[in-house]
């Protein structure tokens, strides 16, 4: 299988515009490639950058062999300039720097091609530099900005993008790319009920703190179920402590939404969509403690909690006032 049908097949209208502009020899002077983390945009514009510079393309895929298409892949190649951000942003000084570069021809060949990683995180100033190249393009260049937020860019370097975007991947396909990948059916289950990106994902399943993070909220339920007046004690001694900054927590409870919704889909009937497979003796058990309405509120409460964190509501009173809701 070569490498424009392994995109394919989970990018098929991206795949088919930049092959006709490959086909018809109309290569944009900028395009915009906007999508969710892990959707592949990275890669295809690798993928297309090597078409372009290709010593000896078969058809509309690169050799992958040549030099030119070698030194893409290890971020050598002297005319194919990636940019990301420096710290928390693009800043004007990069941008200046790409300016500069603008006016050199290519270092082999006329052919020159930027790719802008984050290209939402421009400063306004870098972001008002940029329009420069976009107002003024050149016949041989070609700019590939990539971003997860298209509408944070300005509307001036929209317009002068073509714009592509990029389908999120299903969790049917992200869990299948799990288990490809060497991991546990029953955590890939469990890994794409909370990230739609593969390589957050491979990096929660290979981190301890992801697995004690499992651990620590099973316990809670359980508390929950058998020693409520303890619920506290856990938050205190066992959650906060784990979960320290606001991502994770948010991740806690999105564990612990996860769960409770597999208790509703057990009560309905409706099993095939349960996450926590390895867990199915105690969802089981549960059920039979919990109605659907106990259920029901502790989802709403659960809900709730995440918003007021969101909010920067503090977490420990957040997490206080959560156990103290879904105590029965």
């Amino acid at each position: 299988m070569n490498g424009w049908e392994i995109f394919e097949q989970n990018q098929p209208n991206v795949v088919k515009m930049l092959q006709n502009s490959l086909k018809k020899g109309r290569i944009s002077h900028a395009y915009l490639f906007q999508g969710a983390k892990g959707t592949g945009k990275k890669a295809i514009s690798f993928h297309f950058a090597k078409r372009i510079f290709c010593l000896h393309p078969n058809g509309l895929e690169p050799c992958q062999q040549c030099s030119n298409c070698r030194r893409i892949s290890s971020g050598n190649h002297p005319d194919v300039h990636w940019i990301e951000p420096d710290g928390m942003s693009i800043k004007k000084d990069q941008i200046l720097h790409l300016q500069k570069e603008f006016t050199y021809t290519g270092m082999e060949s006329n052919q020159k091609i930027y790719i802008i990683q984050g290209a939402e995180k421009m400063t306004v100033n870098a972001s008002n530099r940029l329009l420069k190249f976009l107002e003024e393009p050149s016949k041989e260049t070609v700019a590939i900005l990539l971003t997860e937020n298209g509408h944070a860019l300005l509307d001036t370097i929209r317009s002068r993008c073509q714009i592509i975007s990029f389908l999120p991947l299903s969790t049917i396909q992200l869990e299948q790319q799990l288990v490809k990948d060497d991991v546990n059916p029953r955590y890939a289950r469990v890994l794409t009920a909370l990230t739609n990106d593969p390589r957050k994902a491979m990096e929660w399943n290979e981190n301890d703190w992801f697995a004690n993070a499992q651990k620590i909220m099973i316990q809670l339920v359980e508390v929950f179920e058998e020693k409520e007046d303890q619920a506290l004690l856990i938050i205190h001694q066992k959650w906060i402590p784990h979960f320290k900054d606001r991502e994770q927590l948010q991740l806690g409870l999105d564990l612990l939404l996860t769960w409770y919704r597999d208790l509703m889909y057990l009560h309905v009937g409706y099993e095939r969509a349960i996450i926590f497979n390895g867990e199915k003796e105690r969802l089981e058990r549960q059920t039979m403690v919990w109605s659907q309405q106990v259920i029901a509120n502790a989802l709403t409460q659960i809900t709730e909690a995440r918003r007021k964190l969101s909010q920067n509501v503090n977490p420990t009173l957040v997490m206080e006032q959560l156990t103290l809701h879904l105590q029965r």
